[in-house]
């Protein structure tokens, strides 16, 4: 049975978080005397030289309306590797606990664990990059603490099947974490609407995909409010800017033109699958539920060098646990893909 209190680590009960100065007092003020700011300003025609708002409410409240979630279950981090961080730091001691992984997956997820000395167990995708669900009974013991899922899938680009998450969230004691960077892009629905059957569920996101602001580093975790907790009682005080703030605040306004870009985005996906597959140093090109295809090719190292002499980088995978000869390519502008397509074609004339 899911227990909070018992994933904990002790050290993190007994944690006094700091308090700010922005923590110490309710209601409105005008003079603010009490942060060691420069009372002065700064030398910028924005005025940054107050501390912001350390728990980003207004970001949170319009995110609430989004995504139809309280903000009381919304964290906010320096991207979503500050959460996956937190994740570690919160449940798993070091030395002692591990985590479970599925590869091929993202890759932040394993540096995380050996940052905070936490061992890696792992439970290879099958074939099809599917969960594989007795090979992820059989590496779990007393000490998994996490489990990290990430659908779609980076780098295979497939969402994981609901009713396996599901079976995990289910009969898994510890926390689940459903990475859903790539959910915008996908047709399976995000599992933000499950968060009050599953008190073991963290849900990933970020601003940095579809949205379009990846400059900016913020990345999302929705969860139980007692979840949400921990996580700022860990985080530093300032972690989001203010600048970061004010920018996705005005970016969450324009839902629209995101909606524009996706549809577009899932259009030029399938073009691009298509004119891909007609070429003969393409082997297969793998369904895809995110904003770039797995594409094995018949010489991904050479067909890489090639597009990096003609200026245009794409991701050497064909290193990577069932993904031999196989490259990451992102979907681009409709003209972006056409010089990918021509350079690819030039590849192929020389075979």
């Amino acid at each position: 049975m899911f227990d909070l209190n018992n994933l904990l680590r002790d050290n993190i009960k007994r944690l006094v978080p700091y308090s700010s100065a922005r923590d110490e007092f309710k209601g409105e003020a005008s003079v603010f005397l009490d942060a060691n700011e420069n009372s002065f300003g700064s030398p910028l025609p924005q005025a940054y030289h107050r501390y912001p708002d350390p728990l980003q409410w207004k970001v949170k409240y319009k995110l609430a309306d989004i995504k139809g979630v309280p903000p009381q279950n919304i964290f906010l981090g320096n991207g979503s590797d500050e959460a996956i961080d937190i994740l570690y730091r919160a449940f798993c001691r070091p030395g002692i606990d591990n985590v479970l992984l599925c590869p091929p997956t993202y890759g932040m997820y394993e540096v995380s664990a050996n940052i905070n000395d936490v061992t890696v167990r792992k439970a290879t995708l099958t074939e099809d990059f599917q969960l594989d669900l007795p090979a992820m009974e059989a590496a779990i013991d007393a000490n998994t603490k996490l489990i990290f899922i990430c659908s779609p899938n980076n780098p295979t680009a497939n969402a994981i099947r609901r009713e396996d998450i599901e079976m995990i969230l289910n009969n898994f004691d510890g926390i689940v974490v459903v990475d859903e960077a790539y959910i915008n892009f996908s047709k399976q629905k995000t599992l933000i609407q499950e968060l009050t059957e599953y008190p073991n569920l963290v849900i990933l996101q970020t601003l940095s995909k579809a949205w379009g602001l990846a400059a900016l580093r913020v990345g999302m975790a929705f969860a139980s409010e007692d979840i949400i907790n921990v996580f700022n009682k860990i985080k530093p005080p300032y972690n989001i800017n203010q600048a970061s703030q004010e920018l996705a605040l005005e970016a969450l306004n324009n839902i629209e033109q995101v909606n524009s870009w996706i549809r577009e985005t899932v259009e030029e996906r399938n073009q691009l699958e298509q004119a891909l597959n007609t070429l003969p140093i393409v082997e297969k090109v793998y369904p895809s539920d995110a904003n770039f295809l797995l594409v094995k090719t018949t010489d991904a190292k050479g067909i890489y060098q090639h597009l990096v002499e003609k200026g245009i980088i794409v991701r050497d995978r064909s290193k990577v646990e069932l993904c031999a000869g196989c490259l990451r390519i992102t979907i681009g502008t409709p003209a972006e893909n056409r010089e990918l397509l021509t350079a690819l074609q030039a590849v192929a004339a020389q075979k």
